[in-house]
């Protein structure tokens, strides 16, 4: 595997939760494929839990690890092809990058939409320039389309929590003071429709998300009745996508914060939210305090689905 910025580049999602579980069980037994080899991860975004998961990740596998702040240890960079670099970002992406590749192995990239121009996000500039350019194997780290490796997470977590062979998964939109991305939600109604689950997606009118990573699940705006027998409910709040309102909060009613009202009509439901979480404004404090929350597991499984990745990527690409 030479990229992962799907699902689709997993392949057999099914053979990948059966690896990452094995590596689980395992996740100290394949350093000999990490050694003499680096893993640069760098960040045009703030990060906890995936500068924390993933670095963890390559070291379990024996590997060196770079960590790059560009906002904050390295010179602004330009990103736009034919500009007058007579502004504030003294040097080029397309110099940069290669020369990033020069110090690596496999590169990770984290980098979120900035809401200027749905078609520069969704084209996703930033991450294909180190695809195209630094000659290394590349993963997104989360970037303005998806973060495949929180969604590879909590599919790893449902696959150890769940009851039924065909769980019932809803993915509620829920308010938030900041407008955010589309990544997490895209990812993961992609990663749950591929894993065989029901899939309902609930939210205000005029929050669909992009078809293409919402196909093959059930768009319902009243979100009492989507919640109906769930046996899982993952809240996350995200912008809108369609014009002319990409990027805007076009909602703030406060009903669809997840409380003991929405849960109480799911079967039993574990809850989930790919964290950091506003308390009270996505999840009140008794529902994602209580015994059924999951986000700590599922906060703990991005080392594994970290680990599982980059495992892939060594064991097919960087062996030479």
């Amino acid at each position: 595997m030479r990229y992962y910025t799907s699902v689709a580049d997993l392949g057999d999602l099914q053979a990948a939760i059966r690896e990452a579980l094995e590596v689980k069980a395992h996740r100290f037994d394949y350093q000999h494929l990490g050694k003499n080899k680096t893993l640069l991860m760098i960040f045009f975004n703030s990060s906890l839990r995936t500068r924390l998961s993933t670095q963890k990740a390559a070291m379990n596998l024996g590997m060196n690890t770079i960590v790059l702040d560009v906002n904050q240890g390295a010179w602004k960079l330009e990103t736009e092809r034919g500009v007058i670099m007579d502004g504030d970002k003294p040097e080029h992406l397309l110099e940069a990058v290669p020369v990033m590749g020069c110090y690596c192995d496999i590169i990770g990239v984290r980098s979120f939409a900035r809401f200027e121009n749905k078609r520069d996000d969704y084209e996703e500039k930033i991450l294909q320039q180190f695809i195209q350019h630094s000659g290394r194997p590349v993963f997104s780290m989360e970037v303005a389309t998806g973060h495949p490796l929180q969604a590879f997470a909590d599919i790893i977590t449902i696959e150890e929590h769940k009851t039924v062979a065909r769980p019932k998964v809803v993915m509620t939109w829920a308010p938030h003071p900041r407008c955010l991305p589309q990544a997490v939600p895209n990812s993961f109604a992609q990663f749950a429709v591929a894993a065989g689950y029901e899939v309902v997606i609930t939210q205000p009118k005029g929050y669909e998300l992009d078809e293409r990573f919402t196909e093959g699940a059930t768009i319902e705006y009243d979100q009492m009745k989507a919640f109906e027998g769930a046996d899982f409910v993952y809240a996350k709040n995200w912008s809108a996508y369609r014009d002319p309102y990409y990027g805007q909060n076009i909602c703030t009613d406060r009903s669809w914060t997840v409380s003991a009202r929405q849960m109480a009509v799911t079967n039993d439901a574990h809850f989930m939210h790919c964290l950091p979480v506003r308390r009270n404004m996505i999840v009140t404090d008794d529902v994602i305090e209580g015994p059924r929350s999951l986000v700590i597991p599922e906060a703990a499984n991005r080392e594994i689905s970290a680990e599982t990745v980059i495992k892939r990527m060594l064991e097919t690409e960087c062996q030479y």
